[in-house]
């Protein structure tokens, strides 16, 4: 190809080949516009007329242009007047006007339109002719109304709404979800989420990665994050909603992203999971009850209620007793044999020792120790020590190697110390709380109840 012929000069065009005035690339982008444009000169007569008019009212182009104004055959002839006149009113007023009025399809139906008319002007600035874009209302509704939600979801909404892009980074964010994820609205945007979230951050961009590839989950998942906040992590639980995002523009649906929608349903789940808990706590200290009922030794049954007491609460658990069977208040110094102690191996039954069991050789301030003179529950971690320090750590006091957490918790029955028993966890469980304490107090009260019979039988 020539340069001439490439830069689009007429120089070395054939006598067979026209040159282009442009009217095709007009033709062309009218015909591809998704609203309905038509025009009329400054005489009223339809000189354009694109394919969606021709969609909406069914009236080509072919019997469209060259008629005068719409009278008789795109609106009814009482209406046409003031419709004509409504629509070239635009060549006299500054900006664009809009309207709406009904318009007649060619099977005789009428179309309720929104339209937009301005001024056409020629070289001398004069006006020519009108411009008149028009859709059908109801389509115009649905877009203002999507437009609408989309403001009031970013601006007024109760819940967070993030848009991620494609590389799962926010691309939108609406203020109450800056405000639950701890920052600002244009700070947040194009950070990856992992300088967000310090756990469940693989989990929240799994789902948006099958979000993007498979599309919306069927129902809201609820998602447990920690925050990096500057007083520390903050564990949350979202419930969140996810939505695929496609280009309405594409033949072929395109990405564009994800939308995450979520409520903040912390304290509900967490009030949800205190009830739980309680429920099976209640459970076991009752299955617990009836089982050591059955029981003809007292021991045997103080550590059936050991045994029970260990589903989803600890890992290990022993049980020391006072020296002599019991110790009054004020009495001392404290020495504990050791009584029963669950496996620290394969699981199974508590194991007795018998009445002749073998002194244990705590050090002072050792937690039990300290249980006993407090005549009250005593909690004690490994903290954030590393695996080799916290197993030193369960070693110095005699516990099983692998623990990380303790709770001792005074055996007392009719105004008496009877011993101390302990609950021990691991590193896969978080450490005792108040409200474990309270537990491991109920399952204390009981096994001190059955040794103090053991102790009444035995004197007999």
């Amino acid at each position: 190809m020539s340069a001439s012929r490439r830069s689009g000069t007429t120089d070395e065009l054939g006598p067979d080949e026209p040159e282009r005035d442009g009217s095709d690339l007009l033709a062309a982008l009218l015909d591809g516009m998704d609203a309905a444009l038509c025009a009329f000169d400054a005489d009223g007569v339809v000189t354009h007329w694109n394919r969606e008019a021709e969609r909406i009212l069914g009236w080509t182009a072919a019997e469209a242009v060259g008629r005068h104004g719409f009278a008789g055959w795109a609106v009814r002839t009482a209406d046409a007047e003031e419709v004509e006149a409504r629509l070239l009113s635009a060549m006299e007023a500054p900006g664009r006007q809009v309207h709406e009025f009904a318009l007649l399809t060619k099977e005789g139906g009428r179309v309720l339109v929104r339209t937009q008319s301005a001024a056409v002007r020629g070289p001398d600035g004069k006006p020519a002719g009108v411009y008149c874009a028009f859709s059908e209302v109801h389509a115009q509704i649905d877009l203002e109304r999507s437009i609408a939600l989309s403001e009031a979801l970013f601006e007024d909404a109760s819940w967070g709404v993030v848009l991620v892009d494609a590389d799962l980074r926010p691309a939108v964010v609406n203020a109450h979800a800056a405000r639950a994820l701890g920052t600002g609205r244009t700070s947040l945007l194009g950070r990856p989420l992992g300088e967000l979230l310090s756990q469940g951050v693989e989990d929240l961009e799994g789902a948006l990665t099958h979000v993007l590839a498979e599309g919306a989950p069927p129902a809201p998942a609820e998602m447990w994050v920690s925050l990096r906040t500057p007083e520390g992590e903050k564990r949350r639980c979202w419930r969140s909603g996810f939505l695929r995002l496609a280009s309405p523009l594409a033949e072929e649906p395109v990405p564009l992203g994800v939308g995450w929608l979520f409520q903040d349903v912390t304290e509900a789940k967490q009030a949800e999971q205190e009830a739980a808990q309680l429920r099976f706590r209640a459970i076991q200290l009752h299955r617990a009850a009836r089982a050591a009922a059955e029981c003809e030794d007292p021991a045997e049954a103080a550590t059936v209620h050991l045994d029970f007491s260990l589903a989803g609460f600890a890992d290990h658990a022993l049980i020391d007793r006072v020296a002599g069977g019991s110790l009054r208040d004020g009495e001392g110094p404290v020495r504990l044999v050791r009584a029963a102690a669950t496996p620290s191996g394969a699981p199974g039954p508590s194991m007795l020792t018998g009445k002749a069991g073998l002194p244990v050789r705590y050090g002072d301030g050792h937690p039990a120790l300290q249980c006993v003179d407090r005549a009250g529950s005593v909690r004690a971690s490994a903290g954030a020590a590393g695996t080799e320090q916290a197993r030193e750590w369960a070693v110095a006091r005699q516990w099983p190697p692998d623990s990380v957490h303790a709770l001792c918790v005074v055996l007392r029955s009719r105004g008496r110390t009877l011993g101390v028993v302990t609950f021990l966890r691991g590193a896969g469980r978080s450490q005792f709380e108040r409200a474990d304490a309270t537990y491991a107090e109920d399952v204390a009260v009981r096994i001190a109840m059955a040794l103090d019979l053991e102790g009444l039988l035995g004197s007999e």
